[in-house]
């Protein structure tokens, strides 16, 4: 049988009642601070009417100012991984907390549609470091077998802040103006930041008694981290597994940031809904979101105790999600009915949620001992790069042509080509951290 479809059991030792209390207390902040992550991010476009109103900008240069944030935090994500790796979480995640907080804020006040750009890009480059975080701090307190899930729940977090955005910003920014809603998200990320930082402990492996060990590690034994280096960082791009995440999550955050970004406006401008309207309907393709990243991690986790290896688990239900996402998204394109065009949005986000959340676990099982944060970052680069391209095109495609339908197929095909990408690229093999530290780069 293909060498990605060995079966291998693995079997899940107890976990002592510290491991809970970190796996819960960390993942429990996480994905509060998730939720606060994406409401922040969706603020753009919960306000996006008023804001063109009072600013005075058409459709297009929205498009440019909701892709503004999406290209700083696509590079910064080279970069904020290995930060993450060395730095550990609970430094790191701090100073992002403070850095994109202070952006959120500082929206609320600006004059010029230049000034609201800056303060974007900020909150961008402020907010990369979160996902690789959350990334190593499922890596680092969850044994292999569990780990799906524990990214299932984070990346679920997500989907349920941009659900809850419009229904629970839109009535704040209706009664406050939209200024006060991005003053009021900026002080909810300090008070996070300052809560992150009293509470939640980095793994320190010295530290572990021989059960802990037992749990975390197969064999009790916590294996050997290489410090992260540029040289040992770039070496990454060397694999053909690294491209294939790369290349595989462009067409899933593409697809995800259309709706993220666009959703309030296609219901308003395609669909005809009143914007009270518009603030009930764009939250409910969301809610399936967030089923679906549980559903995709607690099913990847069944097959790996089950005898699957941990990439082929991942991989296949990744390719599954992805397919299944775009072609809803094309039904969506096509169809006249406002109810058949929700459900299918909807259908496209709960396996796209399921996906995305299978594809940072895929990063995990990928990527070599203490590169977990790295890799998953370097993945979304390139899921964020189609995140950036994503609201950009869609504006100048709807302003050319009046519709979202020509956007929505070319997001659909965008999507299996990437699914594809997963197939070709994504092999039966992690990265051998020989390779990092001893400079051989190998193509996979």
């Amino acid at each position: 049988m293909p060498r990605e479809i060995v079966m291998t059991s693995v079997t899940r030792p107890a976990r002592t009642q510290r491991i809970k209390s970190m796996q819960s207390t960390g993942l429990l902040l996480i994905f509060i601070i998730s939720v606060v992550n994406y409401m922040d991010r969706g603020t753009l476009s919960v306000a996006n009417p008023l804001i063109r109103d009072e600013l005075g900008i058409s459709v297009a240069e929205m498009g440019v100012l909701l892709s503004a944030f999406l290209w700083p935090y696509a590079f910064t994500l080279l970069f904020a991984g290995a930060l993450v790796d060395h730095g550990k979480p609970r430094r790191v995640l701090t100073a992002s907390l403070i850095v994109w907080s202070l952006a959120q804020a500082a929206a609320g006040f600006i004059a010029s549609y230049g000034q609201f750009i800056v303060a974007r890009a900020v909150l961008g480059a402020g907010e990369a470091p979160m996902f690789p975080t959350a990334a190593r701090v499922v890596k680092d307190w969850y044994h292999e077998g569990d780990q799906a899930l524990g990214v299932g729940i984070w990346n679920g977090a997500p989907s349920l802040g941009t659900a809850i955005a419009p229904a629970l910003l839109t009535p704040i920014m209706l009664v406050a103006g939209w200024r006060w809603m991005f003053v009021l998200m900026g002080i909810v990320g300090f008070i996070l930041a300052v809560v992150w930082y009293a509470v939640y402990r980095d793994l320190d492996p010295a530290t572990l008694d021989e059960t802990d060990r037992a749990y975390l590690y197969d064999g009790g034994t916590a294996p050997e981290e290489h410090p992260v280096q540029l040289s040992s960082w770039g070496r990454l791009f060397g694999f053909r597994a690294t491209w294939g995440l790369i290349l595989g999550f462009f067409g899933n955050v593409y697809i995800g940031w259309l709706f993220i970004a666009w959703l309030p406006g296609y219901l308003e401008i395609q669909r005809h809904m009143s914007i009270p309207k518009t603030g009930f309907v764009a939250s409910v393709p969301f809610l399936f979101g967030l089923v679906g990243s549980i559903a995709g991690g607690y099913l990847a986790d069944r097959l790996t105790r089950r005898g699957m290896t941990a990439i082929a688990s991942r991989k296949m239900l990744t390719v599954i999600g992805l397919v299944v996402m775009s072609l809803a998204t094309l039904v969506a394109a096509e169809t006249a009915s406002n109810f058949i065009a929700v459900a299918s949005i909807s259908v496209a986000v709960f396996f796209g949620f399921s996906s995305s959340g299978t594809s940072w676990s895929l990063a995990n099982a990928c990527a070599p001992p203490g590169y977990a944060a790295s890799l998953g970052a370097i993945m979304d680069f390139g899921g964020f790069i189609g995140g950036a391209l994503a609201p950009m095109v869609t504006g100048f495609v709807v302003q050319a042509t009046g519709s979202f339908t020509p956007a929505l197929l070319v997001a659909g095909a965008i999507g299996l080509a990437s699914a594809g990408a997963y197939v070709i690229g994504i092999t039966g093999e992690p990265i051998p951290k020989q390779a990092l530290a001893g400079g051989l780069a190998s193509a996979d």
